[in-house]
C-alpha cells in the first residue's frame, strides 16, 4: 500500500474520530431530547461515514477493487438517520408540547401533529 493511501486513511479516521467524539459529547452535555437529537444524527453520522470511507480507501489500495459494501452502508445511514430524527422529534412534540404552545397553522400543511390535513380534490368530491 502506498503512502498516499495511508495518509488518506489516517486523515479520514482522525476526522471521523473527531466527529464521533463531538457527537457523543453533545449527546451527554445537551439538555433535552430535542437538543440531544442533533448530536448523534449530525456529527456521529459523519463520524461513521468517515470510517466507512477509510475502509473503502483501504480495500481499494489493498485489492485494487472498489468495495461497494461500505458505499451501501453509508447510503443507508445517510438515508435513515434524518428519518429517524424526524420521527423522534414528532414524538417529542406530541408528548411534551401542548397545542396552544405552538404557533397557529399558517402554512398549507401546518403542524403535522395538531392541524388537520388540507382538503384535496378527491376529499371534496367524496362528500
Amino acid at each position: 500500500m502506498n503512502i498516499v493511501a495511508e495518509i488518506l486513511i489516517s486523515l479520514a479516521l482522525v476526522v471521523s474520530g473527531i466527529f464521533g467524539f463531538v457527537g457523543s459529547y453533545g449527546l451527554i452535555k445537551l439538555k433535552d431530547s430535542v437538543q440531544r437529537l442533533h448530536a448523534p444524527t449530525k456529527a456521529t453520522t459523519l463520524g461513521v461515514g468517515g470510517v466507512l470511507i477509510a475502509s473503502m480507501i483501504f480495500f481499494y489500495a489493498k485489492t485494487g477493487q472498489v468495495s461497494i459494501h461500505e458505499l451501501l452502508i453509508t447510503l443507508f445511514l445517510f438515508l435513515t438517520a434524518p428519518i429517524t430524527a424526524n420521527f423522534i422529534a414528532k414524538t417529542y412534540l406530541a408528548r411534551n408540547v401542548e397545542e396552544n404552545d405552538v404557533p397557529e397553522c399558517m402554512g398549507e400543511y401546518g403542524w403535522s401533529v395538531y392541524c388537520d390535513p388540507p382538503e384535496t380534490s378527491s376529499d371534496s368530491s367524496r362528500g
